[in-house]
């Protein structure tokens, strides 16, 4: 063991016992520090036993076993959590140390804190890592931002404890961790990764609830349905785990997925994508639509009542051709997640023009390649055409992907139509079409809109027949005046 420390990581929890002993195995010598040092010697006597990792009493401890510059990386709640290991540590640290908050940290706060720890001389990173337990033991997604001087110094050990992929365009092997960019850009990114999660799993979970409910097939078919389109343009992590889902079962033989509570939890990443969207002016609708799933989802007891009192359509057996019907599921399933990295990757370009960040969109798309919860086949089609067309404006612009939704959209409109007409829901699904024909429409009705707004607040309106920027007031009763309202967009 050396007789310094690489990095010191706080936080035992499991993320980051596993970080550590990733960054071990991989030939780094690591300080194990939490609040409770009687966890730091459990670790010590458990897993990490024999292993490059020592422990630290107390921060004086931590820091005095780092190399310089010092290298710190906070694994625990995020929030004031952070905020107050970061004031722990300021004490012990000199110029050019550098504090890494790898939680799932809102990116503001990683804004603040970048400029926080600048102004104390020292460097703050914050990273998102995706992958869960065994992503944080055998590699990871990494996104890191911050402070661009403190990259060269942990470059080595992210690169190294990150996945690996193989990039189909050069046929390199690269690892799935990159600077990603300024102050709070790594912990964005995350948010935006997560937001496309719920995006994922929400439009998986009504391809599931379709052929439950429509197409009458048990859990075993859908995982065997599952599992062809794991063979196609679809093959994703989430699209596997689903396969296993469906085919675990009980203690008495039954599908374990038919007895679990059909309410789910969330821990706030999601919402924070749909309001970043919303300040910033960006339809992310389809992710916005996963978010509020999971809000009715929770409604569990209003929704029992309300099923004894509001009725749908009559429930009919599908009389369909079911292969014909389930590749349209497929055509449907792969349109709708096309959309909603379109819709992620544009909320990402509207931040990086907003607070100044440079990002590399196809490197993003490598970074989610491996190691995370939304790695898929199609992410090397991403960083292809960002590779191709860095200024492209948006993903369905790109010709693989215009083509691809175009070939697909007859599917999802008859997915759409069938739910509809039964009566199950689909928001993500619905969403990803309203959100394409609007999307692909020159001349939408909020012509009618702005009329309506000048009407009653006289905030005026452009014309077709003059220049942009020009607008106009009309009386429309004769009642009221000449004087128009400033205009302002939110």
């Amino acid at each position: 063991m050396k007789t310094l420390s690489d990095i010191g990581l706080v936080g035992l929890a499991v993320m980051g016992e596993n970080l550590i002993l990733n960054m071990a195995s991989k030939g780094f010598t690591v300080t194990a520090f939490n609040r409770s040092y009687e966890k730091v010697e459990k670790f010590l006597a458990g897993r990490a036993a024999g292993k490059t990792i020592r422990g630290a009493k107390d921060i004086p401890e931590l820091v005095a076993s780092l190399a310089k510059p010092r290298k710190v990386m906070l694994m625990v709640k995020a929030g004031q959590p952070v905020d107050d290991f970061i004031e722990q540590l300021i004490p012990h640290l000199e110029e050019g140390d550098i504090i890494i908050d790898g939680g799932n940290t809102h990116y503001p706060d990683s804004n603040r804190r970048t400029a926080y720890l600048k102004g104390k001389g020292l460097h703050y990173i914050g990273t998102g890592v995706s992958g869960g337990e065994e992503g944080a033991l055998t590699g990871p997604s990494i996104m890191p931002g911050g402070a661009p001087e403190a990259w060269e110094h942990v470059q080595e050990i992210f690169q190294n404890i990150s996945a690996k992929v193989t990039d189909s365009n050069t046929g390199e092997t690269v690892p799935c961790c990159d600077w990603v960019g300024e102050d709070g850009a790594g912990h964005f990114v995350k948010m935006v990764h997560n937001g496309i999660e719920y995006g994922d799993m929400q439009l998986i979970c009504e391809a599931y609830h379709i052929m439950h409910d429509v197409v009458g097939l048990n859990s075993d078919e859908i995982a065997d349905v599952f599992e062809q389109w794991s063979k196609t343009e679809l093959d994703s992590y989430l699209v596997d785990i689903t396969i296993d889902i469906c085919r675990y079962k009980d203690t008495d033989g039954t599908p374990l997925v038919e007895k679990i509570l059909d309410t789910a939890g969330q821990k706030g990443t999601g919402k924070w994508t749909g309001v970043t969207a919303l300040e910033l002016g960006i339809p992310l609708t389809l992710i916005a639509e996963s978010v509020f799933s999971r809000c009715i989802s929770a409604q569990k007891d209003a929704r029992v009542a309300a099923s004894s009192i509001l009725s749908g359509p009559e429930k009919v057996a599908f009389t369909g051709d079911k292969t014909v019907f389930l590749e349209s599921l497929r055509q449907a399933l792969l349109m709708a997640k096309m959309i909603s990295y379109a819709q992620g990757y544009d909320l990402m370009q509207e931040a990086a023009k907003e607070f100044g960040w440079h990002l590399n969109y196809g490197g993003i798309a490598m970074m989610w390649r491996g190691g995370c919860i939304i790695r898929s086949a199609f992410l090397d089609n991403i960083k292809a055409a960002y590779d191709n067309n860095p200024e492209l404006n948006n993903l369905l612009l790109d010709p693989y992907f215009s083509k691809t939704v175009q070939d697909a959209q007859g599917g999802l409109r008859q997915v759409i139509g069938q739910a509809v007409t039964v009566g199950i829901p689909v928001p993500c699904l619905s969403a990803a079409l309203n959100y394409f024909d609007s999307f692909r429409t020159a001349r939408l009705p909020a012509n009618l809109l702005q009329a309506q707004r000048d009407y009653f607040g006289a905030h005026t309106y452009e014309r077709l027949d003059g220049p942009r920027g020009e607008f106009h007031h009309t009386n429309w009763t004769g009642r009221g005046g000449d004087t128009a309202s400033t205009t302002y967009d939110v």
